[in-house]
């Protein structure tokens, strides 16, 4: 008789083998990802990627908060990177007018305020052509980082600001719809327009 090929005898008895795998990190692909922040700064700004390696360094070889500080904040996002206005600097500076305000962001005018009280030393990433003819008439003068590297190294003799982050109208919508306790406000709701004619309770009552 021809045997079939698909023939195939049956085991009776089967070892059984028993081992104990332990899990590995791949590191061909780089294994987890443990970073939390980061490390290196996303804008293609050939200026903004020269400040980084200043202040790494700066951080590096200083033993000073400010510099580690400046230089984790050139590393973020625009929206963690808010600008601030003249108006509102002008208010944090009152009483400190001898030292340099730093803001790692962009300073914009405010036509509220028409002349600055006093001469400010301000250093920042960019300038609006009308703040800058502001910061300048009243006799202050607009500070680069690099500039500023070379004036206070370790920070000192400065004030390191920031802008308003949450002042965006995004953040408006964000929390509960009907009440946010946590905030001691209530989300504004997403509709087309404010009208007659558009939903105005929607999202702000829970029924």
């Amino acid at each position: 008789k021809e045997e079939c090929c698909c023939y195939q005898p049956v085991r009776l008895f089967t070892r059984t083998h028993t081992h104990t795998y332990t899990m590995g990190v791949d590191l061909i692909a780089g294994g987890r990802s443990k970073a939390k922040h980061r490390t290196s700064a996303s804008s293609s700004n050939p200026y903004v990627k020269l400040l980084t390696k200043l202040y790494r360094f700066l951080a590096r070889r200083t033993n000073s908060k400010f510099n580690e500080i400046v230089l984790k904040r050139l590393m973020m996002s625009r929206t963690n990177r808010p600008a601030i206005s003249i108006r509102r600097l002008a208010w944090f500076m009152i009483g400190k007018e001898e030292r340099i305000a730093v803001l790692v962001g962009n300073v914009t005018d405010d036509v509220r305020i028409q002349a600055l009280p006093g001469a400010l030393k301000i250093c920042a990433l960019k300038f609006s052509d009308s703040a800058r003819a502001k910061i300048t008439k009243a006799g202050g003068e607009c500070l680069t980082f690099d500039q500023l590297a070379l004036l206070e190294p370790t920070g000192a003799n400065t004030v390191l600001l920031r802008g308003p982050k949450n002042a965006r109208v995004s953040v408006k919508h964000f929390g509960a719809p009907n009440s946010d306790n946590q905030h001691g406000r209530k989300a504004r709701p997403y509709t087309r327009a404010k009208g007659r004619k558009f939903e105005q309770a929607r999202g702000r009552r829970s029924s």
